[in-house]
């Protein structure tokens, strides 16, 4: 058991150095080619029905998480197979270096004052009409998307990788995907969607809270404060209406001295997010910063899970 575990933090470690050095591939990503197979079973099975939807959801995370499972039996006797299987499949779920290289390419526009392309760029990061944005909404924008990714595509794979496995990467990484897909308030998916959105939110309830706190703690590297970053994410995170994604989001406004959250557009429905934070709108300095505070708290994240 023990010895499994430490093959387990080794291909942690060495996923987490693949991602950071090459990060996703650019044709044939796993992760598309499931999305193109849950979309192709979605077509079949949608129905305006929780229960339909549940299935769904079961089908595709099950799946998913028994192929890393049948991967964990088949390399329990195979120390190197197994290394090099869990250091794959913590690369495939792992998007750290390419949320940081979105964030930086953002900043780099806006320092630009490229406003067309900054708002055609930030389809790549959220769901949020970009139409009209100034240069302040789109830095919060992004930097809101910085936090919540974080934790979604650094902290939670990481976190499911150490407690599960093999299985726990690939599930997760499956159920996060689903919700993406169909787990958003639209006529479409607000029955069909609504297992994988809860089941995410279910998944995500520890690593948010884990990545808010590696947040506070790594505050002093983004030139911030431990004390003002927790003091604002245990007041203003509850102030999201999302159970997660306002709890990093609050402790990296905490952070960075900015004011996060206010009113967003998505397919043309407002939705006010609630304030989180103290300080002023962020710009793109506090965008820059937001990258460098994502990255430690990958590593943070990093050593917790081998640590376990």
């Amino acid at each position: 058991m023990v010895y499994a575990r430490s093959l387990t933090r080794l291909g942690l470690v060495a996923g987490y150095a693949l991602d950071a050095a090459f990060g996703d591939p650019r044709r044939g990503h796993p992760v598309a080619v499931f999305g193109r197979a849950a979309g192709a079973l979605e077509r079949r099975m949608w129905a305006g029905s929780r229960p339909r939807g549940a299935a769904y959801a079961a089908i595709c995370t099950g799946a998913a998480a028994g192929l890393g499972a049948l991967v964990h039996v088949a390399t329990r006797r195979r120390p190197v197979a197994r290394f090099a299987a869990t250091a794959l499949a913590t690369w495939t779920v792992l998007g750290g270096r390419g949320l940081a290289r979105e964030g930086a390419t953002m900043a780099h526009l806006l320092d630009a004052n490229d406003l067309p392309a900054a708002r055609s760029r930030l389809s790549h990061l959220c769901g949020r009409d970009a139409t009209g944005l100034d240069s302040k909404e789109l830095a919060r924008a992004a930097t809101e998307s910085i936090a919540e990714n974080t934790s979604d595509a650094v902290v939670a794979p990481l976190y499911w990788g150490a407690v599960a496995g093999l299985p726990g990467l690939l599930g997760y990484r499956a159920l996060n995907t689903l919700d993406a897909m169909v787990g958003h308030r639209s006529p479409r998916y607000e029955r069909f969607g609504w297992a994988s959105a809860r089941a995410d939110d279910v998944a995500n309830l520890v690593p948010a809270r884990l990545g808010a706190l590696a947040a506070v703690a790594c505050a002093p590297l983004v030139g911030g404060s431990p004390a003002r970053a927790w003091r604002v994410w245990r007041r203003d995170g509850r102030r999201h209406p999302s159970p997660n994604a306002g709890q990093v989001e609050a402790a990296f406004a905490g952070a960075l001295d900015v004011r996060l959250g206010g009113v967003n557009s998505y397919g043309g429905r407002a939705e006010d997010r609630g304030t989180l934070g103290d300080g002023p709108a962020p710009g793109t300095a506090d965008l820059h910063r937001s990258v460098r505070l994502s990255k430690t708290v990958g590593l943070a994240a990093l050593a917790a899970a081998v640590a376990r």
